[in-house]
């Protein structure tokens, strides 16, 4: 059998040691690795390849002043200093890229005219997908920063005008300035939150 065990560094790499950020190192993000962290994160699974997450990666100075507003104070400034600013939408139309996403059965009819089923799907697989992100990044030599104090309705009208894509949260990207951290929250141990049956 093969071992496809990640090596301890690459472990601590994604998990132990990676943290959350609010302060960034003055130090680019170029668009090539912001491809590279997509064509990571889009192989993650998803229910019936649904693959409803679609981002925008805010990095302009211009795109910026337009996230601004849609900010809570809390997060303006770890926003505004952090290099890029992705924005994790859930597209509600998602099922219809599944006759090119799950092309063996007509998946589209479990989700068309279904809007309680659409929303849970789009919600929960988005979600996932935005957690591939922040490996996908970690992986890359990048910082997260994941945060949900914003205006969802202003930053659907700003970002997702089409209004079929609403925004489920933010996660900066960026290099973390180690030495403004707060040190780490505990976590629950096994047996306070699972069991083995």
């Amino acid at each position: 059998m093969r071992d496809r065990t990640l090596s301890e560094k690459a472990l601590d790499t994604l998990f132990r040691e990676a943290r959350s950020f609010s302060n960034w190192l003055d130090q680019p993000v170029n668009d090539e690795l912001l491809h590279k962290l997509y064509d990571l994160l889009k192989m993650g699974p998803t229910a019936a390849n649904s693959c409803p997450a679609r981002i925008r990666f805010i990095k302009s100075s211009e795109a910026k002043q337009r996230l601004k507003p849609c900010l809570a104070e809390g997060n303006i400034e770890k926003s505004m200093s952090a290099p890029v600013v992705a924005i994790i939408g859930m597209d509600m139309t998602f099922y219809d890229q599944l006759p090119k996403l799950f092309p063996h059965t007509d998946a589209r009819s479990w989700f068309a005219g279904k809007p309680d089923k659409i929303e849970e799907s789009a919600f929960r697989n988005s979600s996932l997908q935005a957690a591939y992100l922040i490996l996908a990044a970690r992986s890359l030599g990048l910082d997260c920063g994941p945060m949900s104090g914003i205006d969802y309705p202003a930053m659907d009208a700003e970002f997702f005008p089409e209004g079929t894509i609403k925004t489920n949260f933010i996660c900066a990207i960026g290099y973390g300035e180690p030495g403004k951290l707060h040190p780490r929250q505990p976590r629950l141990d096994f047996d306070e939150a699972a069991k083995i049956l």
